[in-house]
């Protein structure tokens, strides 16, 4: 591609993954953050939980300071402590979406727009219609509080077989799901990980079968065979030995979001010149643009790796996502 990403995309990272001392909701939140937001390669920040509400507060100006658009991500409160949207057991999901609502105060004030999550545990064949029925009454709830709270939600899709073993999932069932949920909230959307494609067992022909629910993309990497040091969802550099994803694995992604319509020049939706929201009088379809672009009106494209092992830090983390991106993107 001879045309600077800038043109086509909103470039985030995921500060939760890249900082992994900051996933627990406490540590140098505010410091991982300023560091970002210093970096003028990225338009996005992508914030797990915040447990002090002073640390909040002062990401929030850093954010608004530099101009950085922030996104939050619910996974790592989901996943430590085993939430579980879908649960056929009520209470469990009760527990489940009293804490998404906790969290999406937390995004509300962190000046966030969208709010990403994902699903809980597959059940299984005999289960999973239930499954999916609670799931959407979880999301549906959720839908509302985030109306009110000025949020669009995104849900990220996961493996079902592998390391998360999620509900949500292969990219035709995330289909179904994002079709029922805009019935009421048009401005949902899902979120696909191009470290999580090759354990769905899917290429990028696949997100075809998303491509007009989709308003969030991530880049990372994983490990498919297990045995392997770092096997499954555990978000390794771009050429991690072992690993799928590759420059050249990276550059085959990018063309693919060409191919479904995700990234194209010249077709960012409306914004507000005021406040630079999408104008959801433009037409019928603005819910899925609202939640796709960012208030520069292009689609998000996230990095979501983390260092592990010797010598690995989230300084030489974040300089291998900046430098792959630039090589796969010169070759797509």
């Amino acid at each position: 591609m001879d045309k600077p990403w800038s043109n086509y995309c909103t470039m985030s990272i995921a500060n939760f993954q890249a900082f992994p001392d900051t996933a627990g909701g406490q540590g140098p939140i505010l410091e991982s953050v300023r560091k970002i937001a210093e970096d003028d390669f990225f338009d996005g920040v992508e914030i797990a939980w915040v447990r002090d509400p002073a640390v909040r507060a002062e990401v929030r100006q850093v954010a608004e300071i530099a101009q950085l658009q922030v996104g939050f991500g619910a996974h790592p409160a989901i996943l430590s402590q085993k939430l579980n949207l879908n649960s056929l057991v009520e209470a469990e999901r009760m527990a489940a979406l009293q804490q998404m609502r906790e969290l999406m105060d937390q995004a509300a004030e962190l000046g966030a727009r969208r709010f990403v999550f994902l699903s809980g545990k597959d059940p299984g064949d005999a289960q999973r219609e239930d499954a999916f029925q609670a799931l959407l009454a979880s999301i549906r709830q959720m839908g509302a509080w985030g109306k009110e709270r000025g949020l669009s939600l995104v849900l990220e899709t996961f493996d079902r077989s592998v390391d998360k073993r999620a509900l949500i999932g292969p990219s035709e069932y995330a289909a179904r799901l994002a079709v029922a949920v805009k019935a009421d909230y048009p401005d949902f959307g899902l979120l696909y990980d191009s470290s999580h494609m090759p354990i769905l067992d899917e290429t990028p022909q696949d997100m075809a079968a998303i491509a007009e629910h989709l308003v969030h993309v991530h880049v990372g990497n994983c490990v498919k065979v297990e045995g392997r040091p770092l096997y499954g969802d555990l978000h390794p550099y771009i050429g991690f030995p072992g690993g799928v994803n590759g420059v050249e694995e990276l550059a085959e992604f990018i063309r693919g979001l060409f191919a479904v319509g995700y990234l194209a020049e010249g077709k960012h939706p409306p914004v507000c010149p005021v406040c630079g929201v999408f104008d959801p009088r433009s037409g019928a379809n603005g819910g899925v643009f609202a939640s796709r672009s960012g208030a520069n009106g292009k689609p998000w494209v996230g990095f979501e790796v983390k260092p592990q092992g010797p010598g690995q830090t989230p300084e030489l983390i974040i300089a291998n996502a900046k430098r792959t991106w630039r090589q796969a993107w010169a070759m797509a």
